[in-house]
């Protein structure tokens, strides 16, 4: 009776919260599933401030999201530039929003912010991994301790959602860098969940955790890994307009990828069902598939093979078999 009390409070506060007068905020909103976002909460209504680094897609955003709004002086659309990785800029930021006069509360908060630069185990810079660290994982932590604290004296229905990734679950070679931040951001996106989970229990609590993993999606994520790249290589110059060109994105989408408003309308879906993992299909892989692939991995520690097995060439042919087992 206690889990049914869980679901039915939490499928409660997901009507509660994606409504009019309610305040998200969401950091990486500047573009793709983070934009998409945005534009879902301001088209319900909802006051929004969009958070990111980068100034100028931030600003196209923001009008963006204006536009969903009908012209309502009412609903507040915020812009504000920061950098996930000052815990100080996440700190001042939640200042600034609690302290406007439209906050009752943050009802919807969404880390979103990443980066993907890749590398293995030896030749990734240590410059790299810690940049990757401060943005992937970091900045999320440094974004919930700055909010979380006074949405709990708020006592008001509240989600966070977490942005990871398959790759921090399955962990394919070739970017073990981008794999170790997401899994480490799973981690500790449980235990936060945990503890909510704790308090709702004993009835001090009105907020839960949730954790958002996209599949493949049309987003700027590969331009925006080249451009931090050469940053980071000191290269003066960097084509934006060749990359877009190669590159996968909104406006140059591949077919079996989703379209990021379609990962909001999933992940709507799945938090009205109560669901923590909000695991995302897309237009080539199926959530059996999926399933059958993160089984496969924990398996690699219950059945003692090799890790990463399904790469591997002694078991990628058993691997192969398993799916054809589940008529994958």
């Amino acid at each position: 009776s206690s889990i049914l009390l869980i679901i039915t409070t939490f499928i409660m506060s997901v009507n509660e919260v994606f409504t009019s007068g309610k305040t998200a905020v969401i950091i990486g909103s500047a573009e793709g599933i983070g934009r998409a976002a945005a534009l879902e909460c301001g088209a319900r209504g909802m006051h929004v401030w969009l958070v990111d680094n980068n100034i100028k897609e931030l600003k196209i955003a923001k009008e963006l999201v204006k536009q969903t709004t009908g012209g309502d002086p009412k609903q507040k659309i915020q812009a504000i530039e920061a950098d996930v990785c000052d815990e100080g800029h996440m700190k001042f930021v939640a200042d600034t929003v609690f302290k406007d006069n439209t906050t009752k509360s943050v009802h919807f908060l969404m880390n979103n912010a990443a980066m993907s630069i890749g590398g293995g185990a030896i030749e990734t810079p240590m410059k790299e991994f810690t940049k990757m660290m401060k943005v992937n994982l970091f900045g999320c932590i440094h974004a919930c301790q700055s909010f979380i604290p006074t949405m709990k004296k708020k006592d008001q229905p509240g989600i966070i959602v977490n942005t990871g990734s398959k790759q921090g679950i399955t962990c394919p070679p070739g970017n073990l860098t981008y794999n170790v931040t997401k899994a480490a951001l799973k981690s500790w996106t449980e235990g936060l969940e945990h503890e909510l989970m704790t308090e709702r229990l004993s009835g001090d609590g009105k907020l839960t955790a949730a954790f958002l993993v996209p599949g493949w999606t049309n987003t700027s994520i590969k331009i925006n890994e080249l451009r931090d790249r050469a940053k980071l290589q000191n290269r003066k110059k960097f084509d934006i307009e060749t990359a877009k060109s190669v590159c996968t994105s909104e406006s140059n989408p591949a077919d079996g990828a989703w379209m990021p408003k379609q990962v909001i309308d999933y992940m709507l879906a799945k938090l009205s069902e109560g669901s923590f993992y909000i695991i995302c299909p897309d237009n080539e892989v199926d959530i059996e598939t999926d399933k059958l692939r993160m089984t496969w991995a924990m398996q690699d520690v219950t059945e003692d093979r090799p890790p990463l097995s399904r790469w591997h060439p002694e078991w990628k042919g058993e691997f192969e078999k398993y799916l054809k087992a589940h008529n994958k």
